[in-house]
């Protein structure tokens, strides 16, 4: 029986210490029932509903882009590509006459 990669790092050395598993790269420990658990990503919108992979969504804010002086406006609508488990940006989406970015889900609502 082959042991699971390491969630953190990816390392494919892990070893298994009585119900841990361990990553001698990153010194991550893990409990396997807990990280299967955790691994639905939740993120919600503006208005606490839970966004998933496909959604379409709404800008509800004007967002300025950085780096460029265009600027997202209210009722722009996108749709969600991935949703990943980050700290400021958690949509990779595709948004209508602007192109693929990253977008914060507090500033979308579900369509």
């Amino acid at each position: 029986m082959s042991n699971p990669a390491c969630p953190n790092c990816q390392s494919k050395y892990v070893y298994q210490d009585q119900q841990l598993f361990i990553c001698p790269e990153c010194d991550f420990e893990w409990n396997p029932q807990e990280v299967e658990q955790d691994a639905v990503i939740k993120v919600k919108d503006a208005n606490g509903a839970l966004l998933a992979d496909g959604d379409k969504v709404t800008v509800v804010k004007d967002l300025k882009i950085k780096g460029s002086s265009q600027v997202i406006k209210i009722g722009t609508k996108a749709q969600i590509r991935r949703v990943l488990n980050k700290k400021d940006h958690e949509l990779d989406c595709k948004v209508a006459g602007v192109g693929e970015m990253m977008v914060t889900a507090k500033f979308v609502k579900k369509a």
